[in-house]
């Protein structure tokens, strides 16, 4: 199967000089490409994709998404793939070497119609969030409820049949949008769809997200709101109403936890209604 490598950038010319360092040494015998979506930058984004284009043996293109927002890129970046499977990671993550045959491998059950991998956390004075070191593998049911972080943007990969068929990216998340878990949004609606996923720790990719032990609170409260999100998005999509009173009835527990959680999800909630109802 033929594997396109999807990396959306804004404006970080300097991480993706390093993060290009680490896809030039990767192979994979099915064929691949990279595709690069340049989200509306205003640095030398175009100048490095191309000097990189022009040093590599295996296709490598530049794709130009004005729009803001990393939903919005990865839908440009699906547009202009042609591979059978697609693969995305982020502009601050370093793939390993092996890692597309596993992508590859990953697939060659019929069933399955996404997979995820190990997130390792690459300068250690970072914040352990975002990461997934687990060594164990899994499978996830079709139709079943996918908490938001099971799967992993910065590690995650589509059958094109799969993304074709449950449509595109939802511009209300993601980076750069109102609300983090475009990620869990896409692998829920696959799952709804009636795919089976994956999560292969042989699957690897390094994340140099630079976020310290400060930024904690900020990011939790981000990701208590993207949750949330996520949840009332389940409500309205078909299949998703028992999913979602599962998400809800974990809140209580979820909420013991950690101090101001609840308000994060409530929000995040309350804010997507309000935004859908803009949007339409």
């Amino acid at each position: 199967m033929t594997i396109s490598l999807i990396i959306c950038t804004r404006d970080r010319a300097g991480p993706l000089v390093r993060c290009l360092a680490a896809v030039a040494g990767l192979r994979h015998a099915g064929g691949w490409e990279l595709v690069v979506v340049d989200n509306g930058s205003l640095d030398d984004t175009a100048a490095v994709v191309a000097a990189f284009a022009a040093e590599q043996r295996f296709p490598v293109r530049c794709v130009s998404q004005p729009v803001k927002g990393l939903s919005n890129a990865r839908n440009a970046g699906v547009a202009a793939a042609i591979g059978d499977l697609i693969f995305f990671t982020d502009d601050d993550c370093y793939v390993e070497s092996g890692t597309l045959d596993a992508v590859a491998a990953a697939f060659a059950d019929p069933g399955i119609g996404y997979a995820s991998g190990r997130v390792r956390l690459f300068d250690p004075d970072d914040y352990p969030v975002t990461i997934n070191e687990s060594l164990m593998p899994l499978r996830f049911p079709a139709r079943r409820f996918l908490p938001a972080g099971t799967v992993k943007g910065a590690n995650l990969a589509f059958r094109r049949t799969v993304l074709d068929a449950i449509g595109p990216f939802d511009p209300l998340f993601g980076a750069g949008a109102l609300f983090p878990s475009e990620d869990a949004d896409a692998a829920m609606r696959a799952s709804l769809a009636g795919w089976e996923g994956r999560y292969d720790p042989d699957i690897v990719v390094w994340h140099h997200h630079g976020r310290k032990q400060a930024d904690a609170a900020d990011l939790y409260r981000s990701y208590d709101i993207g949750r949330g999100a996520f949840h009332a998005k389940l409500i309205g999509l078909k299949g998703g109403l028992r999913p979602a009173l599962a998400a809800w009835a974990g809140l209580p527990g979820r909420a013991r936890r950690r101090a101001g959680l609840w308000r994060g999800e409530w929000d995040g909630a309350i804010g997507y209604w309000r935004a859908r109802r803009t949007r339409v």
